[in-house]
């Protein structure tokens, strides 16, 4: 194989797929990147067995081939190439060693036969569908913040992404549906089934694949094809392909954890709401980071206690015509919520300072999260 490619373009190519290669590697093949050249284009792949991402890349193939080189080093070598480079890729005669030129610049790096990279992406995905890179990106924003990290409990180690009936007035509406919780709080965001959706099966898509995902849509051209089978979901655009295992579990029946008879309603200025809770909750400890909520009719104070930092309150006008009511959250929590609405005004459902609560975006529908209550 021999080929010259620009820095930039290389650069930019291998920061997508070196992400997915883990640091600490058993298995050595794991620790590379897979490099194929043909066509005047070099293709670089990169998997953990879990994950893998694809790229393909314009190049000047003058010899055709491939080999695997390790990952992390060589996207630090071209990161420390001077911009505007071009780079000479050449794997002689055996394959065991790739030269790498930029202008007076040379590396030789040791090469692991291509046979022992594992491939991921092959299998029928029968289900396939489009989403724009918005609404991809809204999905994955309001609700990956409350994925689990507990590890005994991997089926909430993911988004929950299925179809499912909304009601809207007198009627039922298919819609795609993506769910995370972690136990303490929910986030529950729909919105209309995109065709070909229709017959998905309920899938969760691991955490690590929903972080990477994230960080290449910002790049991502209009349009996200999707397909999926059982245990595997692919995301196809412009030159990118990540594919990945689901997580092989039962997600729990979330309907049952939101709760239908809140009765009491406090609508806030979300913005306003957030950055007070901000404030008091400097006093809270570390560990509890409990804020507790006072309402009584047009009046919400917050306020926060601990034993050695002292004490903090803060009044804000709000919409409530209820009767006094006290209740306590996670201030983190509560901020991950407000942070969500993208409205001015953020809807509070109440029951009492036990039951869960809804917490919805009053200009937008689509989106629900539900957060369980502290003691304070």
């Amino acid at each position: 194989m021999n080929i010259i490619i620009e820095r930039a373009a290389l650069l930019r190519s291998l920061g997508h797929v070196q992400s997915v290669v883990e640091r600490r590697n058993t298995i050595p093949i794991l620790s590379n990147v897979l490099l194929r050249a043909s066509d005047g284009e070099l293709s670089l792949a990169a998997t953990d067995m879990d994950l893998e991402i694809v790229e393909t890349v314009p190049a000047t193939v003058t010899r055709a081939g491939g080999t695997t080189a390790p990952a992390h080093t060589l996207y630090d070598i071209v990161r420390k190439l001077p911009d505007g480079s071009q780079v000479e890729l050449d794997i002689g005669g055996d394959g065991t060693i790739l030269t790498l030129r930029a202008g007076r610049s040379q590396f030789k790096l040791s090469c692991l036969p291509i046979d022992d990279f594992p491939q991921l992406s092959g299998g029928d995905l029968p289900h396939r569908f489009d989403l724009t890179a918005g609404d991809l990106r809204a999905l994955v924003d309001r609700t990956r913040f409350a994925i689990s990290t507990e590890e005994t409990r991997y089926y909430l180690n993911g988004i929950y992404l299925h179809a499912a009936k909304a009601k809207a007035g007198g009627s039922e509406l298919p819609v795609l549906r993506a769910v995370a919780t972690d136990g303490h709080r929910l986030a529950r965001v729909e919105m209309p089934l995109p065709e070909g959706a229709a017959g998905i099966p309920g899938v969760i898509v691991p955490r690590k694949t929903v972080n990477e995902i994230r960080k290449l849509i910002d790049e991502a051209a209009d349009r996200i094809e999707l397909s999926l089978s059982d245990n595997k979901i692919r995301f196809a655009f412009d030159s990118v392909v990540v594919t990945s295992k689901l997580i092989d579990g039962t997600f729990p029946d979330y309907e049952r954890v939101i709760p239908v008879g809140n009765d009491k309603t406090m609508e806030v200025d979300a913005k306003l709401f957030a950055a007070a809770v901000d404030r008091v909750a400097t006093i809270s400890t570390e560990k509890s980071r409990a804020v507790k909520l006072s309402l009584t009719r047009g009046t919400l104070t917050l306020s926060a206690t601990s034993p050695e930092a002292g004490s903090a309150t803060e009044e804000l006008e709000v919409n409530y015509q209820e009767g006094p009511l006290e209740i306590g959250f996670n201030s983190r929590y509560l901020l991950d919520i407000t942070q969500q609405i993208e409205g001015e005004g953020a809807r509070f459902s109440l029951a009492d300072a036990a039951s869960p609560t809804i917490v919805r975006d009053v200009a937008d529908p689509t989106a629900l999260y539900v957060l369980m209550p502290m003691r304070v």
